[in-house]
């Protein structure tokens, strides 16, 4: 009865709709890379200031994600969600209607703080709508918007502003971002018993929020997540210019590997969400094993064109394994008040983001080749490995200390009752006096 039981547990259909917004929030984080030179062209601004729109995007999700879950705190998820949408819907109005280069960035920086705002407040309600046995899967599949927008988004994104100029791709994702605004407004339901903050001060939320970050257990689930994408995004990033100059792949197929290595993560999203609702540590090491192992093994066979490309898949899809183990675990250790937590998490994906790429270009600017930065990448996943490993350590003493304190809490109350037990001479009274009453 209990396995038939399981059996039916499923992720809610609210959570599917809120993964489709972040496919589009991730289609405009990503889509700016495949649009480079139209912006460059119509703003009379280099490739390289355009590819700081990238970068302004990545500051404002750090920055933009605990900023906004401080500042909704007293506002109730759906209406947070809904007003993060619109914004960033209007914000790509105003892209598309951008007369200059400096108006652009700030729209980018803006629409990186409601995406961050929408992304915490989006996984916080995922966990209190889903039911606790699947909320692995239930945040993977977050993920797995992101994922998607990477395989189909994106592509989409560049053709469109190729073929109708680059300014079509803004109008584009606001037309959709609009229309998510609306289905999340119609359909989305607040949790039950969620707090709207309403009779509790500012203060007093920011003090809940705050009690995650005391103890090194979440700085330590924040230190795997930043170095796991770090170590995904050092190879990731330079994927094209290995398999060209090193495996000896047409630039042709470049599109189509990256597709493939896509699919592999879209495979790993779906898969290790199933893991973490399992065994959440067991997640979290055994993907960065699986990574650090497909890494080395890319680094191997990096100068065979087919065998780089089979690589690169299984680097996609073990990479991408662990990423609703991540979002779980955060959500484990700030079970009342996750909110911030969840958002400085989003941050942390992003500082890998940032931290990743920049150590891949300073080892090629030094001369080592399109491989080096396979190689960082491979240390960044043992780094991570060494961090998930002193926080399983950590795990353990702090599970032991609390059966420790339980059982002191079970012997105080043992001895309560004892002292408060009535002796034999004072039950001998009491059954003469309920004799008395019942005369």
């Amino acid at each position: 009865m209990t396995t038939s039981t399981h059996a039916r547990v499923r992720v809610p259909a609210q959570v599917y709709l809120l993964a489709a917004v972040i496919f589009c929030l991730g289609t405009s984080e990503f889509m700016i890379a495949g649009i480079l030179e139209p912006i460059s062209a119509d703003l009379q601004v280099s490739i390289p200031q355009a590819g700081l729109l990238i970068t302004g995007f990545a500051v404002g999700m750090i920055v933009g994600a605990p900023a906004m879950a401080l500042l909704t705190l007293k506002l109730p998820r759906k209406a947070t969600m809904i007003i993060s949408i619109v914004a960033f819907s209007a914000l790509h109005i105003v892209a598309a209607l951008s007369p200059n280069y400096s108006i652009l960035m700030v729209t980018r920086v803006l629409a990186a703080i409601a995406c961050g705002g929408f992304w915490a407040v989006a996984a916080v309600h995922t966990t209190r709508i889903a039911p606790a046995e699947v909320h692995g899967r239930a945040l993977a599949s977050l993920v797995g918007g992101l994922t998607v927008a990477n395989l189909i988004g994106v592509p989409v994104g560049t053709w469109v502003g190729t073929q109708f100029g680059w300014r079509a791709t803004f109008w584009a994702v606001a037309i959709v971002t609009a229309l998510a605004a609306v289905l999340i407004a119609l359909t989305v339901r607040s949790a039950t018993g969620e707090r709207s903050g309403s009779s509790q001060h500012l203060p007093t939320l920011f003090k809940a929020e705050i009690q995650a970050f005391k103890g090194p257990r979440i700085w330590l689930a924040l230190a795997t997540t930043a170095l796991f994408q770090a170590s995904v995004f050092a190879a990731f990033s330079y994927f094209s210019p290995l398999l060209t100059q090193v495996a000896g792949i047409s630039h042709d197929l470049v599109p189509g590997v990256l597709a493939a290595f896509g699919i592999g993560a879209f495979i790993g999203v779906v898969v290790g969400g199933r893991f973490a609702d399992r065994n959440i540590f067991g997640n979290i090491v055994g993907s960065l094993i699986a990574l650090a192992i497909s890494l080395f093994a890319l680094w191997l066979v990096a100068e065979n064109g087919w065998a780089a490309i089979v690589m690169i898949v299984l680097v996609g899809a073990s990479g991408f394994s662990i990423a609703g183990a991540l979002n779980a675990r955060v959500f484990q250790i700030a079970t009342q008040a996750p909110t911030l937590a969840a958002s400085v998490n989003t941050s942390a994906f992003n500082v890998g983001n940032a931290i990743g790429p920049a150590l891949g270009a300073a080892v090629i600017a030094l001369g080592w080749g399109f491989t080096a930065p396979v190689v960082v990448a491979i240390v960044l996943a043992v780094a991570a490995l060494g961090v998930a490993a002193i926080a399983i350590r950590g795990e353990r003493r702090f599970a032991a200390d609390n059966v420790a304190s339980a059982s002191l809490d079970s012997v105080s109350l043992d001895s309560a009752l004892l002292d408060t037990k009535p002796s034999g001479d004072d039950t001998k009274h009491s059954a003469i006096d309920a004799s008395r009453c019942a005369d």
